[in-house]
């Protein structure tokens, strides 16, 4: 338990794939996708992780089929009200990152409801990556620091890695020291580009409709099994 990461974040992958073995459309793959959601929040929450990242919707999903798109934004809005009393009785704070301007106003509303009714609870931080992309980010990053040269706040001198990340809209969180990737794709798809450089990664066969608290502990203690160095020798590492 004092191995633990303080953030783990995951792609949720895999619930159309699992939605087409059981003969049914894509968006019964993300209903019970749902239901994983709800068991690994439990699971993190129980088990003692500070931040949990998932990656709910990317930018480049906007281009899958329109019903698609609109059943998810409307899975996105129920779920949400569904959820937040529950997680608010747990102690769950809410946060969410992305291209939010992109949503329609009735998820934008939910969302920001729902950041405010967590924001004073102290436990596990649920990060939801909606709209998200790694490149949106880092240019958006970029643009925000270039806007404080040009306002003479910031010297060009003076930008260096903690700098940057004051400008990426995951400022509040540590990075993650695990990432998990379902349904057995091997690439991180354009999520948190700059805060995975020394993730460990974890891919997994597994569904995401068929993730449960069980894969979560497998997920750890390959995690805990791993030497993480850092650029260092394994005899430095043994030495600290």
């Amino acid at each position: 338990m004092k191995r633990l990461p303080k953030h783990v974040a995951i792609i949720m992958d895999g619930n159309g794939r699992w939605a087409n073995e059981q003969g049914q459309d894509r968006l019964y793959g993300h209903y019970h996708g749902v239901i994983s959601v709800r068991k690994v929040v439990e699971a993190a929450t129980e088990i003692g992780i500070q931040y949990l990242t998932l990656y709910a919707f990317s930018t480049e999903n906007w281009d899958r089929p329109e019903a698609e798109v609109t059943g998810l934004m409307t899975l996105f809005v129920e779920t949400i009200a569904k959820e937040v009393p529950d997680l608010h009785k747990n102690n769950i704070k809410l946060a969410f990152i992305g291209n939010l301007d992109m949503l329609p106003n009735e998820a934008k509303k939910a969302l920001a409801d729902a950041t405010q009714t967590t924001a004073q609870n102290t436990g596990l931080t649920l990060i939801i990556a909606l709209s998200y992309s790694g490149r949106w980010e880092l240019v958006e990053a970029a643009k925000s620091i270039a806007q404080k040269v040009a306002n003479g706040a910031l010297l060009v001198n003076d930008i260096n890695e903690t700098v940057f990340a004051e400008n990426l809209t995951t400022c509040a969180f540590p990075d993650p020291e695990l990432m998990i990737r379902t349904s057995g794709e091997c690439r991180i798809s354009n999520f948190l580009l700059y805060q995975l450089a020394y993730a460990e990664l974890i891919f997994t066969e597994t569904r995401w409709p068929e993730f449960r608290k069980e894969h979560l502990i497998q997920a750890l203690l390959e995690y805990q099994s791993r030497e993480r160095r850092f650029g260092k020798t394994s005899a430095q590492i043994q030495q600290i």
